[in-house]
């Protein structure tokens, strides 16, 4: 008898610097080139997970919570704690993918700020949530 999706619940965690870019630069020294560098500001070697549990250990969120994937409207979406927490790091999210998470009102929701589809999301972000789901307190990494 094998059992391939077992979880028998243990969970191995490593301590690493951040997943976010160290950017040192003076304010005399911008120039219009640098921006390009920082319009993602996550290394590019983390993953969705990495992201997860550094904004899980950022929230006080217990690491050792119940963390399920799911997907909404095409999207992975990370369901910590039965939607106490939802977070997606997907790029291409719409104003659908913002809307549906927001309706499902989780006590907090992440977002990866490269990850939105285009300007128009980004801007109503706030508004999609205050329209559904006013108490949810909102991170954009």
């Amino acid at each position: 008898m094998t059992a391939p999706d077992l979880d028998i619940g243990f969970r191995v965690l490593r301590l690493d610097s951040s997943n976010m870019q160290d950017v040192y630069y003076n304010p005399t020294e911008v120039v219009q080139s640098l921006l390009d560098l920082t319009t993602d500001n996550i290394k590019p070697d983390r993953t969705p997970e990495d992201l997860l549990f550094q904004v899980m250990l950022d929230l006080g969120v217990e690491l050792s919570s119940a963390i399920k994937e799911t997907v909404i409207d095409g999207k992975k979406v990370f369901d910590v704690a039965d939607g106490f927490l939802l977070a997606c790091f997907d790029t291409g999210v719409t104003t659908e993918t913002v809307t549906a998470i927001a309706k499902k009102k989780p006590y907090y929701a992440i977002f990866r700020d490269s990850s939105m589809a285009n300007d128009s999301v980004a801007t109503n972000f706030d508004q999609i949530f205050e329209t559904y789901s006013p108490q949810t307190t909102r991170k954009v990494l």
